[in-house]
């Protein structure tokens, strides 16, 4: 079995950003009703984000009753991310008993502000949000933007993992996972040089997988170290694999006398010392008693 530990530093660069606003052309406007989204949104894994969305509607639905929804993706596969009521009167929106903390919102309803606010976003958030607004009154009226708000969310590069297998055979390869988004760009460095690594076959495909990418080293050698590093626009980070060759336990017969002949080697010198004194005892006169024993 090859032993191998890696040393793991973060150089994550210090990033500052602008979103980039891409208002949609043409607000969305029906019977009074207009509602304005950007087309865009980018976000840092791990800050939080807010998703814009305001909205006007006419005047007899003023003092109504609002539902606010944001939706992930559209269609039947679209998942439900956060639902609250604004009651004529109340000052907040009431979310209901189940929601996930994770989501609240940023804007105020009675103030035509329905923006989402996501707290510490994650890869795992890359997708279409719709915001959606219903007026419960004597009639049920509801309006939704139909072009949603792309969010992308950015990651610097995180080595997960670092390992390498093999045989003396077959020869031993390197391989180093990483996640990050856009996709890092991974280089390998030996003891003296820039090395040629090789990305591996893509994994299946998944939201989070998406962002992940492994690159083989072939051709290690034992005894020497590599460096795994991993780099995109958001910042870099790098790990150094040793690569250790386990020491060989000692031979029997070789540089150690086996345990079993030491162990047969004293039962029989205690064997022969039992038997010697009991061949001096016979001698001086325990023979004379067992025969006087005999005799009578």
């Amino acid at each position: 079995m090859l032993l191998f530990c890696f040393l793991h530093t973060n150089f994550v660069d210090q990033y500052h950003w602008i979103s980039q606003i891409f208002k949609v052309l043409g607000s969305c406007a029906d019977d009074g009703w207009s509602m304005n989204v950007q087309s865009e949104v980018r976000a840092i894994d791990g800050y939080p984000v807010v998703l814009p969305c305001t909205f006007s509607h006419p005047q007899h639905s003023q003092h109504s009753s609002l539902q606010v929804l944001w939706r992930l993706g559209h269609g039947q596969g679209a998942t439900v991310l956060f639902h609250c009521t604004s009651r004529t009167g109340a000052s907040a929106c009431e979310p209901g008993p189940h929601q996930d903390q994770r989501y609240r919102l940023e804007g105020n309803p009675r103030e035509h502000d329905v923006s989402l606010r996501i707290n510490s976003a994650t890869l795992q958030d890359n997708g279409r949000y719709y915001c959606r607004v219903e007026v419960q009154g004597r009639e049920h009226v509801s309006f939704e933007d139909k072009m949603g708000t792309r969010l992308r969310v950015e990651a610097p590069p995180k080595i997960l993992a670092l390992s390498v297998g093999g045989s003396d055979e077959s020869g031993y390869t390197a391989l180093c996972r990483v996640q990050g988004s856009p996709l890092p760009d991974v280089q390998w460095l030996g003891p003296d040089e820039l090395l040629e690594g090789s990305a591996v076959v893509p994994l299946t495909q998944g939201t989070v997988v998406h962002y992940h990418t492994v690159s083989q080293l072939r051709g290690v050698a034992v005894g020497q170290h590599y460096t795994c590093s991993a780099s995109n626009p958001l910042g870099k980070d790098q790990a150094t694999l040793y690569i250790l060759r386990p020491h060989s336990p000692p031979t029997v017969g070789r540089t150690a006398p086996p345990v079993l002949l030491v162990l047969l080697t004293v039962s029989m010198i205690a064997k022969l010392v039992l038997l010697v004194g009991v061949g001096a005892w016979l001698v001086r006169g325990g023979a004379f008693w067992w025969v006087s024993c005999l005799w009578k």
